[in-house]
């Protein structure tokens, strides 16, 4: 990849979106991992206004530690960046306590995890339309296009998507072109909404250079080890059940002689 040239190329796509649009800038979700650092980074370049929302929800203090050093990076390096921390944390409560007191199960528990995303939607949107800004969505292309690991208008809820054509080794590698600070870049990456430490990993079972090499597989599967048979199990299955967040939603249309 040319890292440099993939660094101009999409901040100049975020400028011209943006002018097209009629916007003032971008509103960005920051986790403190590295697909918000990047995203809010690409962001600041164009030299158009980004707000940058912290949002926890009984968030480790580590993540939250990684979001503050990355988001006071951005305003020492670019002076249209500004920031808000919003704590959702009574906000979920409520929530909570209103739709599933009395129900219980993994179910139960997958529902509330995504309502954390969604959460964190609503209140982006609520700040991109107060200040005419564009939510930039911070999802890579194996997230977005391979296993579909995001929550539906939650983080996948979103204006324009910069970094979705990026696998997530990519993303690294833009971070690192870009000055992204250590912390998050060596930081092991995890979605933040089980409000634990749990990893991205821990989730799917398989790293995301392993899903890199997946997603691209299109080999003898008689000449796999067992290992990566798993893998290519792993990623065939994710990419199955999750192919509703990754295609148009299906529209009724009426023949036209019932019409």
């Amino acid at each position: 990849m040319q890292t440099k040239e993939c660094v101009n190329y999409i901040t100049d796509w975020l400028l011209n979106y943006s002018k097209q649009s009629k916007t003032r800038g971008f509103v960005v979700g920051v986790s403190g991992g590295i697909d918000s650092a990047v995203t809010s980074t690409l962001a600041a370049k164009t030299g158009l206004e980004v707000l940058c929302l912290e949002m926890p929800i009984h968030q480790e203090i580590n993540q939250v530690n990684r979001a503050n050093e990355h988001i006071n990076w951005l305003k020492e390096n670019f002076n249209k960046v500004s920031s808000l921390r919003i704590d959702l944390g009574e906000t979920y409560d409520c929530f909570k306590q209103t739709v599933g007191k009395d129900n219980q199960g993994d179910s139960h528990q997958m529902a509330l995890v995504n309502s954390r995303a969604r959460l964190r939607m609503t209140t982006l949107y609520y700040h991109a339309q107060l200040n005419n800004y564009l939510v930039a969505g911070t999802g890579n292309k194996v997230e977005d296009f391979g296993i579909g690991f995001y929550t539906k208008y939650g983080d996948g809820g979103v204006d324009l998507s910069p970094i979705a054509d990026l696998l997530k080794s990519e993303v690294f590698e833009i971070g690192k072109e870009i000055g992204i600070i250590n912390s998050i870049l060596t930081a092991e990456p995890t979605d933040g909404l089980w409000g634990d430490n749990r990893s991205d990993e821990d989730q799917i079972g398989a790293t995301y250079p392993e899903l890199e090499w997946a997603m691209g597989f299109e080999g003898n599967t008689d000449a796999l080890n067992e290992r990566q048979q798993e893998v290519l199990d792993i990623y065939n299955r994710l990419n199955k059940s999750n192919k509703h967040k990754m295609i148009p939603i299906p529209i009724c249309e009426i023949p036209n002689h019932l019409k």
